[in-house]
C-alpha cells in the first residue's frame, strides 16, 4: 500500500524518457525537501489540480524541488508526444519522469493518480496523499517540513 512514511525515496531511475531536465535521487537529497508528484495524460483529476501544483511549485521554488512522474494508466497514455503535449499546455515545467515502465510506480508502490509525496532534505517520505482536492493539506505539511528545516538550520549555525 505506497511506501510508508519515513521510507526512503527511491532512485530515480529506469525513466523512458525525461522532459524538461533529467535529475538524480542525488541530486534531490541533502539539497531541500521535494515533492514528486505522479499524474497521468489520461486523468482529468490531475489536469484539474495541475494549476495549484504549479502555483506551489513557483512559490516554493528555492525551498523545494519538485518533480513530476507520468504514470501510464492506459497504451494511449504511453504516447510521448501527447505527454509532451499536455505537459506544455498545463505548465509542467519541472522535470518529468516518464514512466512508460512502471520502473518507478512501482519502486513507491504508487497506485493513484494524483498523488503526492513529500520528502524532507535527508529523502525520507514525510507526507502521502492522493486524489483531487488537498492543495491545503499539501501546502501544510510542505511547511511543516520546512519549518523543521530551518529550526535545524538556525541551531546548526
Amino acid at each position: 500500500m505506497g511506501l510508508k512514511l519515513r521510507s526512503e525515496m527511491p532512485e530515480l531511475s529506469g525513466a523512458t524518457k525525461w522532459i524538461n531536465q533529467e535529475v538524480s535521487k542525488d541530486e534531490l537529497v541533502g539539497d531541500k525537501p521535494t515533492l514528486v508528484h505522479f499524474w497521468s495524460v489520461s486523468c482529468g483529476l490531475c489536469k484539474e489540480a495541475m494549476p495549484n501544483v504549479n502555483e506551489f511549485r513557483d512559490e516554493y521554488k528555492d525551498e523545494l524541488n519538485v518533480i513530476a512522474v507520468h504514470m501510464p494508466r492506459s497504451e494511449k497514455d504511453l504516447d510521448l508526444d501527447s505527454i509532451e503535449e499536455t505537459a506544455k499546455e498545463h505548465g509542467i515545467t519541472q522535470p518529468i519522469f516518464v514512466d512508460n515502465e512502471h520502473k518507478l510506480t512501482d519502486a513507491f508502490e504508487n497506485e493513484y493518480v494524483p498523488a503526492y509525496y513529500v520528502f524532507d532534505k535527508d529523502g525520507a517520505l514525510r507526507h502521502f496523499q492522493a486524489g483531487g482536492g488537498g492543495m491545503k493539506m499539501l501546502t501544510k505539511r510542505v511547511n511543516r517540513v520546512l519549518d523543521k528545516q530551518r529550526k535545524a538550520e538556525e541551531t546548526s549555525e
